[in-house]
C-alpha cells in the first residue's frame, strides 16, 4: 500500500485499505504490481479487463488513454472528467493537477452539451482542458479546448453621408457607384470588386452595411427595398446558415476584426486581425465556424478541420450564440 500509494500516487486511502479504480487495478495488473481475485479465484489479465469492461462504459478507452499517459511520465487520477492529471514533477499533495482529460471515442458524436460543462468546470478551477480521443486502430490525439476572449484591431470605418444605392441579383449585391465601391472595399475591406469600378458584397456583408445605414439595397427582380427583416428572411432562404453566421459577423466586426469567407478552408469565415493595406494582405488569423447550442461535433470532421487550421497556421473557434452573447470555443491539437 504505502508503496503504491505514496510512491505511485494509485488509489486514495479508505482507513487501512487502498481503493484503487478498474483502470488503476488494470494498469497495475499488466505491470505484474497486484494479483487480482473474484470469487476466490485468481484472475489473468484478460480475464480481468473483460470484466471490467463488462462494469464501466468506455473501459478499455479510458485505460488506453490512462496507460498513455502513465507511460509518459505523469501522475494520473480520476476526476470531475475522467482524468485529472498532474505536470511533469509533480504529483498529488506536492502540485495541483494542471488537466482534466475528458476521453472520446472517435465514432461517438460528441454534443455541444457534454463539452462545455467540462470546459466550463476546467476553467472554474483554472485548469486546462483536454480531449483524449481513440481512433478505430487504437492511436491517441490530444486537443485542448478552451473559451477564447479574442480581440481585433481593425478600427470600423463607415461612410456617413446619405445610403449607397445597391442592387440584390440572385445571392450577393452590387454597388455600382466607382467611388462607393472603392471607399468600403478600401477603407474596410468589405466585398470584392467585379472590376475597377464596380464592387460586390456577400450577404452578410451587405446586411451589416444595410443594418449601419451604409447602404440601401433593391431587389433586382421585383424592384423593391426590403428592410433588414425582409432582406434577412431572403437571406435565409438562400443560405440556412445565414442568421448564426450574420450574428457572428457582426460580434467579430464589433471586436475589431475583419471576417471574410472561410469556403477555401471548409468553414464560415476566414479572420483577420487586422487590415492595414489590401496590396499587401496579411494572413488571417484565425478560421471561425458558428454553430448552435445543439450541435454534434462528428470527431473525424473537427480533426480535419483543426488539423487544416493548425497547417496554415490559423487558430479554428467555434462560435456558439448564448442569450448572455457570442462565447468562442478554442480546439487546438497539443502534444503531451
Amino acid at each position: 500500500m504505502n508503496e503504491l500509494y505514496k510512491t505511485g500516487y494509485y488509489g486514495r486511502q479508505k482507513g487501512d485499505t487502498l481503493e484503487l479504480t478498474l483502470v488503476e487495478a488494470a494498469y497495475l495488473l499488466y505491470k505484474k504490481k497486484l494479483d487480482i481475485e473474484m470469487d476466490g479465484r485468481t484472475l489473468v489479465f484478460e480475464e480481468f479487463f473483460t470484466e471490467a469492461a463488462k462494469r464501466q462504459q468506455y473501459f478499455e478507452l479510458k485505460y488506453i488513454v490512462y496507460k498513455d499517459l502513465r507511460e509518459r511520465g505523469f501522475y494520473v487520477q480520476s476526476g470531475v472528467t475522467d482524468f485529472r492529471v498532474y505536470p511533469r514533477g509533480g504529483h498529488p499533495g506536492k502540485t495541483p493537477a494542471k488537466s482534466f482529460v475528458y476521453v472520446r471515442s472517435e465514432r461517438i458524436p460528441m454534443p455541444l452539451s457534454d463539452l462545455l460543462p467540462s470546459v466550463n468546470a476546467a476553467e472554474n478551477v483554472r485548469k486546462q482542458m483536454i480531449l483524449a480521443i481513440v481512433d478505430e486502430e487504437s492511436d491517441l490525439t490530444y486537443y485542448e479546448v478552451k473559451k477564447a476572449d479574442i480581440k481585433g484591431s481593425m478600427e470600423t470605418i463607415l461612410p456617413q453621408d446619405e445610403p449607397i444605392p445597391a442592387t440584390m441579383l440572385e445571392d450577393r449585391v452590387l454597388i455600382w457607384d466607382e467611388q462607393a465601391s472603392h471607399l468600403l472595399y478600401e477603407d474596410g475591406f468589405y466585398g470584392k470588386p467585379l472590376d475597377d469600378e464596380r464592387l460586390q458584397l456577400s450577404l452578410v456583408e451587405s446586411a451589416y452595411l444595410m443594418e449601419q445605414g451604409v447602404i440601401k439595397i433593391k431587389d433586382g427582380t421585383t424592384g423593391n427595398i426590403p428592410d433588414l427583416a425582409e432582406f434577412s428572411e431572403t437571406a435565409s432562404s438562400i443560405d440556412p446558415d445565414f442568421e448564426r453566421k450574420y450574428s457572428t459577423y457582426v460580434d467579430l466586426r464589433s471586436r475589431g476584426f475583419v471576417p471574410k469567407t472561410g469556403f477555401k478552408f471548409g468553414t464560415h469565415f476566414r479572420v483577420y486581425n487586422e487590415v492595414k493595406s489590401l496590396s499587401k494582405l496579411p494572413h488571417s488569423d484565425h478560421l471561425v465556424h458558428a454553430i448552435p447550442q445543439d450541435y454534434e461535433f462528428f470527431l473525424p470532421l473537427m480533426s480535419r478541420a483543426v488539423r487544416l487550421a493548425n497547417s496554415v497556421r490559423k487558430q479554428m473557434l467555434y462560435a456558439v450564440e448564448f442569450t448572455s452573447g457570442l462565447e468562442y470555443i478554442d480546439i487546438g491539437r497539443i502534444k503531451m
